[in-house]
């Protein structure tokens, strides 16, 4: 144990450690585990062989320990000296009544016991009367006093990212939904005013056929209004012209009487 606790230390001061993990290091009894780890907040000793807790370190600031898998049936009181403790796991050990559990009166804030797989589980009304010795706890073997199961943190997560994941699905979907309607729509505006642009650049185009064809009717009809002046300019003149003739044809026959005559 001694060992690997220095190996667990990492060249790191002893009073700034807050976090050991000695599972499976085999010990019958604590060793090398001083009262200098005043930092110390969690402790796991899972497996370790231990059959007693003598020589257990005052821990000031321990809140979290594991003793699951030992073969510690009693000496519960040597944890006096943390009394900060909050969660104790003792599942798989050899506790045989409920006399061996008083000294976990002294502690104040547990709220967390394990004590499954020991035979003080078999008591009659077992649970009843762990709760009412130990007030302050929350959760025995997993649940609370009204049967109901303790949701480890990682329960809570795979619940929260589960539906966060199905909102996110919904979400996805209600998104495509709007994006085809609104491409639907887009669709059908698009075509609208696609359609109205070719009937007005139509009837613009029918107008200005129109007005042109307006345009070379006035063009024709003033063409014809000239052709028409220039006619009657003309027939005027060649008038003018025969009644000019008209005397000179009268003397040449004037003179040609006289000549004859």
């Amino acid at each position: 144990m001694e060992k690997r606790i220095e190996l667990e230390r990492r060249a790191r001061k002893v009073n700034q450690i807050t976090e050991l993990n000695l599972d499976n290091c085999r010990s019958t009894s604590i060793v090398g585990l001083t009262d200098e780890y005043t930092a110390l907040e969690s402790l796991s000793l899972i497996n370790v062989g231990l059959t007693t807790l003598k020589g257990f370190p005052k821990l000031p600031n321990l809140k979290k320990l594991e003793l699951s898998d030992n073969r510690i049936s009693s000496g519960l009181n040597y944890l006096t000296t943390s009394p900060k403790l909050q969660y104790l796991n003792l599942s798989g050990n050899k506790i045989k009544d409920l006399e061996t559990l008083k000294p976990l009166e002294e502690f104040k804030s547990l709220a967390v016991l394990d004590l499954f797989n020991n035979d003080a589980t078999q008591v009659e009304n077992y649970r009843e009367k762990i709760f009412k010795m130990l007030p302050s706890l929350n959760f025995l073997d997993g649940f609370d006093c009204n049967d109901e199961e303790v949701q480890s943190d990682g329960d809570d997560d795979e619940e929260v990212n589960g539906n966060d994941s199905e909102d996110e699905v919904d979400d996805d979907d209600d998104d495509g939904d709007s994006d085809e309607s609104d491409e639907e729509d887009n669709g059908d505006v698009s075509l609208s005013e696609v359609y109205n642009d070719d009937l007005e650049e139509d009837n613009s185009d029918w107008e200005e056929g129109e007005g042109a064809g307006d345009d070379d009717e006035d063009e024709d009809s003033d063409i014809d209004e000239a052709d028409g002046e220039a006619n009657e300019s003309g027939a005027s003149v060649n008038a003018k012209d025969k009644d000019a003739d008209k005397p000179e044809e009268s003397q040449a026959r004037g003179k040609k009487r006289k000549h004859d005559g």
